[in-house]
């Protein structure tokens, strides 16, 4: 099973260990699905955390580690093709693409509503609690 993760789910996870999103990101690591990335996905992932989290628990060096370690164990997919426009907001587009290319399964996201376009290209857009749901009955 492969997912595209939205930014919004990564940021949630790393703020808190209570919630979906934080056992979505420790399922990762247990290879319970694969996590598809690209280099745009990456450089929003660094651009986003470094921006957003708090700089007295994550540092750059903690951040650099923590991508580094999703490029090690995610599957590395080149977008050949644009949609663009496509989506409602074109901040989305790379990641519908992104999804498309590496035909995943699932964009995990908490921006459902701006992401709803891609079911019509085959693509589940669900949130962190569903994916558990989903990944629970796969066991």
């Amino acid at each position: 099973m492969k997912a595209v993760i939205d930014t919004n789910v990564l940021l949630s996870g790393l703020r808190s260990r209570n919630g979906a999103s934080y056992q979505v990101l420790r399922m990762l690591y247990e290879d319970r699905f694969k996590i598809v990335i690209s280099v745009p996905m990456i450089l929003e992932y660094e651009e986003i955390l470094k921006d957003k989290l708090d700089r007295s628990i994550y540092s750059n060096d903690i951040i650099d580690q923590l991508l580094d370690s999703l490029c090690a164990i995610g599957e590395k997919s080149k977008v050949f093709y644009l949609w663009r426009p496509y989506l409602k907001d074109p901040f989305d587009d790379h990641v519908l693409e992104l999804a498309l290319a590496s035909e995943s399964d699932y964009i995990v996201t908490y921006n459902k509503k701006d992401l709803m376009k891609a079911e019509n290209l085959g693509i589940k857009v669900i949130n962190a609690k569903e994916f558990l749901e989903i990944l629970s009955k796969e066991e």
